[in-house]
């Protein structure tokens, strides 16, 4: 599917999120109720052909501690393809999986449809059932009638769709998704002075609006998006993402709602998945900032988060089995100039959504130039960080930490050491240069782990087919490693 555009409804839900106190009844769920899902983009996955391509995808997120996919759909000619060998898959992998309607592409007046695809597919073992229910969800869809809906599905849906505090109506669903799992001004971009929306209090805004009912929270690490004039679905910006990984999972053992969300698995077009560059997809034009950027050490990252979020507890300490660094930062420094290639620069892109912006991405001074760190520590150790000419050392306790390091050209390197012998180090396989790679403005982080993966995660060749496409430089494909390759 061609990349999301976030729908502006969101104003009057800021407004909500700061007027509206944390009631004392925060959600809470016991362990025993409580679900993690992982959004899934099915319209970028015309390229597969069985089940067995899906099979990859449903060992990692069960491995990770993921429930179920939410199957984002829109009206592609081979959604029902590709839903049929997701839910098979699913089945014999022990995994569950339930449609997410993404209302970009449905329309508030097809209630019977939405319900009728959830008839098609509710019946299925694979299909996620709350409370005895058939689980279901939504990209926006505020105004959406519930009740034709369900009468449509012809059995009992829990419906918790990602309707809007203010817009939806709240009294009409089982629960909700919060899609912002990113601070904001309130209108669908980065915070601004005096215009900052943070996740939680979104957060405190739709457990009011719910009332009691189940909260889907999102978790995300990132999100920068950049097409240019070369697709129809023009859009340029970034949200501030720097530590939001670590910050927003802390946040989410302290709420402890009911459900979680990670956004995303695989939307590589606005940067935010967790899943490997090497999942089978076709090429919507992001190739260009994804390409050497895969972002594995963050789904490496959440496995005793979630651990510690399905136990009720709200210290990850005792879930850490691996000891290790997760480390990302963005490829260049953001005051770079890439004016004079980069692919937004060109053209005269249709601007109806509000969401192009041309040169660096909208919100691009929100980020900071640093890198930045997370330990998991079965006990204390010293964390070192050498980022091109900065070195920096911290004394990072048991459990898990953060640390950032202002950012160097050049190699980056990480360690964690005992009694004056190091226990772990490597050096990425990313340097971070002072030119434009490929030409372009790429606020996309590199995410890296210690100890090193021992395979690099590379796009495959659908995945790469519109590489070219607007580029004004040079650009070689997948090159992560290749120098260290070449030296031995």
């Amino acid at each position: 599917m061609l990349s999301k555009l976030i729908l502006l409804v969101l104003v009057a839900f800021s407004a909500m999120a700061a007027a509206i106190p944390v009631p004392e009844d925060e959600p809470n769920a016991k362990a025993t109720d409580r679900l993690v899902f992982c959004h899934f983009m099915i319209g970028i996955c015309s390229n597969r052909h069985s089940a067995a391509d899906y099979d990859d995808d449903m060992k990692r997120a069960k491995a990770l501690g993921i429930d179920a996919f939410a199957l984002n759909i829109g009206v592609d000619p081979y959604t029902d393809q590709q839903l049929n060998l997701a839910y098979e898959s699913a089945a014999r992998n022990d995994m569950k999986v339930f449609i997410s309607f993404d209302f970009n592409w449905y329309n508030t007046g097809q209630a019977g449809a939405v319900g009728q695809k959830i008839r098609q597919y509710g019946g299925l073992p694979a299909q996620l059932k709350v409370d005895g229910k058939i689980f279901a969800s939504s990209f926006a869809g505020d105004g959406l009638d519930i009740g034709q809906m369900k009468s449509a599905a012809g059995s009992d849906v829990f419906f918790a769709p990602n309707f809007h505090p203010g817009q939806g109506d709240f009294n009409a669903i089982d629960g909700a998704l919060n899609w912002m799992a990113w601070d904001n001004n309130g209108n669908n971009k980065a915070p601004t002075p005096g215009h900052n929306v943070s996740v939680a209090e979104g957060d405190t805004a739709y457990v009011n609006a719910l009332k009691g009912k189940p909260y889907i929270a999102p978790a995300s690490g990132w999100f920068f998006t950049h097409f240019g004039g070369e697709v129809p679905y023009s859009k340029n910006w970034v949200f501030p993402g720097d530590l939001l990984w670590y910050n927003r999972w802390q946040e989410i053992l302290n709420l402890g709602p009911r459900f979680i969300e990670i956004v995303t698995w695989n939307d590589y077009g606005e940067s935010h998945y967790i899943g490997p560059l090497a999942s089978p997809h076709t090429d919507d034009g992001a190739s260009k900032w994804v390409m050497d950027m895969p972002h594995g050490g963050w789904l490496e990252m959440s496995k005793p988060f979630i651990a510690a979020y399905k136990a009720g507890d709200k210290n990850v300490n005792n879930y850490i089995k691996d000891e290790k660094l997760v480390y990302w930062y963005r490829p260049t420094p953001r005051d770079l100039n890439c004016d004079a290639t980069d692919s937004t620069m060109q053209g005269n892109p249709n601007n109806a959504s509000g969401n192009f912006f041309r040169g660096r991405p909208n919100g691009w001074e929100t980020m900071k130039d640093e890198v930045f760190v997370v330990s998991l520590l079965k006990s204390p150790a010293t964390v070192e960080v050498t980022s091109g000419q900065t070195n920096r050392k911290f004394e990072a306790p048991a459990g898990a930490s953060a640390f950032a390091v202002p950012m160097g050209v050049g190699e980056q390197k990480f360690s964690f050491a005992r009694d004056g012998k190091v226990v772990q180090g490597a050096t990425s396989l990313k340097k971070i240069v002072n030119s434009c790679i490929c030409g372009l403005y790429n606020f996309n982080p590199y995410v890296g782990v210690v100890p090193a993966e021992s395979t690099i995660d590379k796009l495959q060749p659908d995945g790469l087919t519109m590489l070219q496409q607007g580029l004004n430089a040079p650009c070689p494909t997948n090159t992560l490693g290749s120098d260290r390759a070449a030296a031995t």
